[in-house]
């Protein structure tokens, strides 16, 4: 019986010390003042506005729910696996690109071999990457008047990257263009509304 009542001061004092040392680490600088909910999503996330055909319409949301948004699609291989992600935006200024695209792709990618974009068996251009993360490597392609025609008219594109791992093979994949027409012109005169306001 003494040594439960001697256990239980112990006890007592480990927890009391354990108490201060965590009163006294706390500070203004390790707490979080939270982060602001507009409308049910968190200032800064993504999320999907509408959907057209294979397209999500994304947006970011802001503070003043004056949105960007862009058009994405997750590229899967044949067993439904992820193996890129395409963004696609509107660009004002009057350069020789109309629209902007962003291709995300995995880490393991050979980089010297650059991106292979073709539209229909028709439009077919080769893209440098333009830098990698932790998350993957990216190109970034300026479409003309041209590449964003034909992305409208288009029924299917292919996406092919080179793999680190087997450099004598080329993965490709399909991108549906099914509903891009619609929600790009969504994309755009979102967009646009926004830098006029």
């Amino acid at each position: 019986m003494t040594r439960v009542f001697q256990a239980a001061p112990a006890a007592a004092a480990i927890f009391l010390g354990l108490a201060a040392a965590a009163a006294s680490a706390q500070t203004a600088d390790g707490l979080s003042t939270g982060k602001d909910i507009v409308d049910g999503v968190e200032v800064g996330k993504t999320y999907t506005r509408e959907t057209y055909g294979d397209w999500q319409m994304r947006c970011v949301r802001t503070q003043d729910k004056k949105d960007p948004c862009q058009l994405y699609q997750l590229l899967q291989d044949e067993q439904g696996n992820p193996v890129a992600e395409i963004s696609v935006f509107n660009i004002s200024g009057g350069g020789q690109a109309v629209a902007g695209a962003t291709v995300a792709t995995p880490l393991e990618t050979l980089l010297t071999e650059q991106l292979t974009m073709t539209i229909d068996n028709s439009l077919s251009k080769r893209y440098p990457f333009s830098f990698c993360t932790s998350k993957g490597c990216y190109v970034r392609i300026g479409l003309t008047e041209e590449g964003l025609a034909a992305f409208k008219r288009g029924s299917e594109g292919t996406i092919s990257i080179v793999p680190l791992a087997t450099p004598d093979t080329r993965v490709s994949v399909r991108m549906s263009l099914k509903g891009f027409t619609k929600g790009y012109a969504a994309v755009e005169a979102s967009n646009t509304a926004l830098e006029q306001n």
